[in-house]
């Protein structure tokens, strides 16, 4: 099964694609999906959503995931994460994906072993679980870790289903 991992962002928006053959996880493609900063909201919603219907096309996932929004102290920031979230997730829902949705600790203890990792902890898990990859910044890292994450519990489920 191909699951593409997503770290929403409005400027960044990370990507992982993983494909997952029982306990066994290998690292197909990873990057990053940036708007003009300078571009106006509507636009650069509507650009993203171009591109992830495009990688979306170009690598046919069986499944996606996404980190779900953590409130920040700036509620403008808060809000357009939210936005770029949503979009994130009517993208690959357009495409007729399932979408699993993990909160930052979960995708921590999934990948870590523990909900208080730091970013460093979770990149360097992300390097040993996909040997070879290389990962093409912060945010694609996050998806990848997103992606394995998913992984982890769509086992968990088919064990206990």
């Amino acid at each position: 099964m191909i699951l593409l991992g997503l770290d929403p962002g409005l400027g960044t928006t990370g990507w992982g694609l993983i494909r997952a053959e029982g306990n066994r996880l290998s690292h197909l493609a990873n990057g990053q999906l940036k708007t003009d900063t300078k571009a106006p909201l509507a636009r650069r919603l509507a650009h993203l959503d171009a591109m992830l219907a495009a990688l979306i096309a170009d690598h046919a996932p069986q499944a996606a995931a996404c980190e779900e929004v953590f409130v920040n102290s700036n509620a403008q920031s808060t809000l357009k994460l939210g936005q770029a979230r949503g979009v994130v997730i009517c993208a690959a829902a357009r495409a007729g994906l399932d979408v699993g949705e993990y909160t930052p600790s979960i995708v921590k203890k999934a990948v870590v072993g523990t909900g208080a990792a730091d970013k460093v902890q979770v990149h360097a898990m992300v390097s040993r679980l996909l040997p070879g990859v290389k990962i093409a910044g912060a945010d694609a890292a996050d998806a990848l870790a997103v992606a394995i994450c998913h992984a982890h519990h769509l086992a968990s489920a088919r064990r206990h289903g």
